[in-house]
């Protein structure tokens, strides 16, 4: 029986437009350590992005030839992080999923936009609405530390275990049953349990990772205030 030994592939990106959002994203990637291509018209945008990458291209037009003489069709990952100028958007996502690219995502200013790109074979993503969203969800449940929004249903979120439940089990919280919560993992000072026992007796300093709706936490909230 053979055996691979290879190393995970790194996924290369490609970012097309660095606007905040794109300029945030190259960024994240970049200090992850992930290879970047990455494409602009103003030259210092593009100058300040060759300190993460050499691939870093300053092009004034978006046409199929232009993006190939940049490589880009040689990306995992492609993202149009233009949202200004839909025309330009959407010819753009266009030319990206006709070059083959396994997965091409791009930004949209609405629904419509949006709905377009999708047509195209684009994922679609909604920077200001997400960021909202996660913000107004951070802000119903104050006493969570973060928290990831997979749907409506489904939340991964991070919060300092309750005064109340200190020195109590997990089946005394009953966050189950009361809210629908499930714990998933709890940390106290770096440690972290993962499998997480109805016995387990909460500790002071202890932080709870738990899965459910943002109704559930919502609700959790409201009733340790």
């Amino acid at each position: 029986m053979l055996i691979n030994n290879r190393k995970k592939e790194k996924i290369t990106y490609g970012i097309v437009g660095l606007g905040r959002f794109g300029e945030s994203l190259a960024l994240a990637l970049a200090e992850s350590g992930a290879d970047l291509v990455v494409i602009d018209r103003d030259e210092e945008k593009v100058r300040k992005m060759r300190e993460y990458t050499e691939n870093a291209y300053i092009v004034q037009n978006l046409d199929k030839k232009t993006l190939y003489d940049t490589g880009i069709q040689n990306c995992d990952v492609a993202v149009v992080c233009i949202g200004e100028h839909l025309d330009i958007s959407i010819l753009t996502t266009l030319n990206l999923v006709g070059m083959g690219i396994k997965r091409v995502i791009a930004k949209a200013n609405g629904p419509e936009h949006g709905e377009i790109l999708e047509k195209l074979g684009a994922e679609v993503v909604f920077p200001e609405k997400d960021m909202a969203v996660r913000l107004a969800t951070r802000l119903e449940t104050s006493r969570v530390l973060d928290i990831v929004n997979f749907s409506e249903k489904i939340n991964i979120s991070k919060m300092y275990v309750p005064d109340i439940f200190v020195g109590k089990n997990v089946v005394d919280a009953n966050l189950r049953s009361r809210f629908n919560i499930n714990i998933i993992a709890v940390e106290n000072k770096g440690d972290v349990l993962e499998t997480v026992t109805p016995d387990y007796v909460f500790r002071d300093g202890d932080i709870l990772y738990l899965s459910g709706s943002r109704e559930g936490l919502g609700k959790l909230s409201e009733w340790l205030e």
